[in-house]
């Protein structure tokens, strides 16, 4: 995965590692263990995911392209798939997590990460 950037506004701030190749992206948190509170996976370009494999559930939200929350999907738990047409990026947070930081759908999050 690359680099973890921080993810910086008036409420929020995580720790986000991103996704971005085709190995990165389907291999997704895979092997990772679960993600803490303030960190996240981002997956780009991605509508879809799956929990197959995992031990832990998680929180995801899709994103537009102006990282626009198109859909949240809370605990989602292992051997699940979630869709979201029109979706461009997935952020994979810890169960929780979009509710602790108040993300509702139509917010636009801060663009300090590129998408």
């Amino acid at each position: 995965m690359a680099d973890s950037v921080i993810f910086y506004s008036s409420s929020m701030c995580l720790s986000i590692r991103t996704a971005d190749t085709p190995w990165q992206r389907m291999r997704g948190l895979l092997g990772y263990p679960a993600l803490q509170d303030k960190e996240g996976l981002l997956i780009k370009p991605c509508n879809m995911i799956h929990t197959f494999g995992m031990r832990y559930a998680i929180d995801v939200v899709f994103l537009d392209r102006q990282l626009r929350i198109l859909r949240i999907a809370p605990y989602i738990a292992p051997l699940r798939m979630r869709l979201c047409l029109g979706a461009y990026a997935v952020l994979e947070l810890a169960a929780g997590q979009a509710n602790s930081l108040n993300l509702r759908v139509g917010n636009q999050l801060p663009g300090c990460f590129g998408v």
